[in-house]
């Protein structure tokens, strides 16, 4: 029996395992916060690559090849993260309280039905999965013509997606920075990732070189500095206008749980920063490692909190994220499995 097989066995059983342990709508729960993980991996490798074709000939001379060539090869996962969400569509109505509730708005009995929602998720998918293809290999010459287009349809689509995906699972929080902040985490997420799938390369010597690796910690770093100061932020509009619902929605991802994901991801980002001072190669990894855990326990207290009006993670999340692992591997091979080692060799080709 092949390896795909075994694992596509394997995480079909873990989500047997998942319905069991936590009902339809824990199940559905656990497994939108695991999805939400994998997709961020390709969606935010995608405008991070975008940005660095643009400067393509700076990221050669600093020593980016081998990160490209990782990036585009997490960029290959995103055919296999669109066929995984499509699930998720069967299970909209165990999510999402819009559904047969009455609308807020006109403009809301037209925009938040199921068959709506369905066709603009598939349209986001199919946007996100075009660009992956499109920017798969490095362009001779990339130009604004190609990269200013694509980053602006990104960061359109991203803000839809995550207005529709994951704001509309509890109304409570009004925010216009949500969008921004859920690309930044995704972006964050996948240099993470990124940092530790690549190879070490030689880094530049003579004059201007660079201490080793700094070339990878400083964006690591500029990313996180974003990102935190996104939550910030957020949290002092919502502490200002000091609204109910949206003190609320901060309630429910309180807890001892939620404390700790925020203490670490402070430290993490304190820790990110003093390292520019001393960089050093093993010092990245170890970061990359621990920024994106906290990337990926974002997600999960973005979605869990609005189900069970608590930040808590259960045995159904953990099984559902070993779930979408392992059917990401055995499809991988059959939809992003090429993709890969033309990405790698483009890269280093590059």
């Amino acid at each position: 029996m092949s390896r795909p097989l075994l694992l596509g066995l394997l995480g079909l059983g873990l989500l047997a395992g998942c319905f069991l342990a936590g009902g339809w709508r824990g199940a559905a729960c656990g497994y939108l916060s695991a999805w939400l993980v994998l997709l961020a991996l390709p969606v935010g490798a995608l405008p991070v690559t975008i940005v660095a074709e643009r400067f393509g000939k700076r990221v050669r001379e600093r020593g980016g090849v081998e990160m490209l060539a990782a990036l585009r090869r997490l960029m290959a996962l995103m055919p296999v993260a669109a066929l995984l969400g499509l699930p998720l569509l069967a299970a909209v109505p165990l999510l999402y309280p819009w559904v047969g509730a009455a609308p807020r708005t006109p403009l809301a009995a037209l925009w938040f039905t199921t068959p709506f929602f369905a066709a603009r998720v598939i349209a986001y998918l199919a946007a996100w999965t075009w660009l992956a293809f499109r920017f798969a290999r490095p362009f001779d010459e990339p130009g604004e013509g190609r990269t200013v287009p694509a980053v602006g349809l990104h960061a359109v689509v991203g803000t839809l997606f995550t207005t529709d995906v994951i704001a509309s699972l509890d109304p409570r929080l009004d925010s216009a920075l949500l969008g921004l902040l859920v690309m930044t985490a995704w972006s964050g997420l996948a240099f993470a990732a990124a940092i530790l799938l690549a190879w070490e390369e030689p880094e530049p010597v003579g004059r201007g070189r660079t201490p080793p690796g700094r070339g990878r910690l400083v964006p690591l770093v500029v990313l996180l500095g974003l990102w935190a100061f996104l939550h910030f932020v957020q949290f002092l509009i919502v502490w200002s206008a000091n609204l109910p619902p949206e003190v609320s929605w901060y309630f429910a991802r309180g807890g001892g749980l939620g404390r700790g994901l925020s203490i670490a991801a402070g430290i993490v980002v304190v820790l990110a920063g003093l390292a520019t001072l001393r960089p050093g190669r093993p010092t990245t990894r170890i970061l990359a490692g621990a920024a994106l855990a906290v990337h990926a326990l974002e997600m999960f207290w973005l979605v869990t909190p609005a189900l069970r009006d608590r930040f808590v993670i259960r045995p159904a999340d953990a099984l559902a994220a070993l779930a979408v692992a392992c059917l990401a591997a055995a499809l991988h091979p059959l939809l992003g499995g090429r993709a890969a080692p033309k990405a790698r060799r483009a890269g280093r080709v590059a």
